[in-house]
């Protein structure tokens, strides 16, 4: 574990308890931790870059169907991309940019990443101009997963996007749906009116506005994918973790976060939904004590359903034990 991702690691417990909520705010803005402090770059590059990227890679060569892009999104598509760039440019400035090099209604630019030996001039609309399509190339040089909601008669629908770290759902099962519909299983969100908010509140967004919220659940190893599709491979291990001694279940048990980004697109006036997945394992955790008590609180108060719903509850009890027994001994 390198010390960056400590020190960048989004803890997501303000208080105590945790309930959903939209728990939207500005984005960009630092926010300090007991480790270090994260939240400046809309788009994150840290020490798991190149892993991550391989790893997007394998997948989507294993199951193509975590990119698509509906027809009616190509113009959306091009305008992520530009947004996507850019974004990797203000966040890496010494190794990327990005200038137009020949204006006109459809401008020529010259990309340039030098974390992964990109030097490629294109031509804005033109594919030709570019080795894969415009949000699948971008995709493949940043760590976040995206997907592109179009709105239509005042409803937002995901239509397009590449999503390869998936916590329990399914992008190619819910490419096309409405917003509403891709959030339907959550519990309390629609009893308590949480989605509605949440819906009403992207649709007011304007172009070039960025927020930003959290999300979190917990994760067995350091696997990115936990997709639906790959449930076989990963479900199992819920059981498995009884059988593990407390050395291992601290290395094994994962506080999986992500930073989610809402940014609505100048051009296409799509709404751009960023995913970046960080993971801390409870070992590490447990050496930044604010961090390790309040894990263990949300943890021991946290309701049933909502346990129940992040696939959590078979072992969530023994891992707000293991944080209250990692600490000092005056405090067993």
């Amino acid at each position: 574990m390198t010390a960056d991702l400590v020190a960048g690691f989004p803890f997501p417990f303000p208080a105590p308890t945790y309930r959903y909520s939209t728990n939207v705010e500005p984005a960009r803005g630092a926010v300090p931790t007991p480790a270090g402090q994260w939240g400046t770059a809309v788009v994150d590059v840290d020490s798991e870059y190149h892993h991550e990227l391989r790893e997007r890679a394998r997948i989507l060569a294993e199951d193509p169907s975590r990119y698509a892009a509906l027809p009616h999104m190509e113009i959306a598509c091009w305008d992520a991309m530009l947004c996507l760039l850019r974004e990797l440019a203000l966040t890496r400035p010494d190794e990327c940019s990005l200038e137009v090099v020949a204006g006109g209604p459809r401008p020529t630019y010259r990309w340039r990443n030098d974390l992964l030996g990109i030097d490629r001039v294109f031509v804005l609309g033109e594919a030709a101009t570019l080795p894969d399509e415009p949000l699948a190339w971008a995709a493949a040089q940043v760590q976040e997963d995206v997907v592109l909601l179009d709105q239509r008669d005042g409803v937002l629908y995901g239509d397009a996007g590449v999503v390869t770290f998936a916590a329990d759902w399914s992008f190619g099962f819910d490419v096309g749906m409405s917003f509403l519909e891709i959030h339907g299983p959550v519990p309390r969100l629609h009893a308590e009116g949480v989605i509605t908010r949440a819906h009403e509140f992207l649709k007011r967004l304007q172009p070039g506005e960025t927020y930003r919220r959290t999300n979190w659940t917990l994760t067995i190893g350091r696997r990115l994918d936990v997709s639906t599709e790959r449930y076989p491979e990963w479900g199992p291990d819920r059981d498995r973790l009884a059988l593990v001694d407390d050395e291992t279940f601290g290395r094994l048990v994962h506080l999986r976060v992500e930073v989610q980004h809402l940014i609505r697109l100048p051009e296409s006036g799509a709404v751009m939904f960023l995913i970046r997945t960080y993971l801390q394992p409870l070992a590490v955790l447990a050496t930044v004590e604010p961090w390790r008590l309040r894990a263990a609180e949300v943890l021991e108060e946290l309701p049933q359903d909502l346990a129940d719903y992040k696939g959590v509850a078979k072992y969530r009890r023994r891992a707000a034990a293991w944080l209250r027994a990692a600490g000092p001994a005056t405090e067993r």
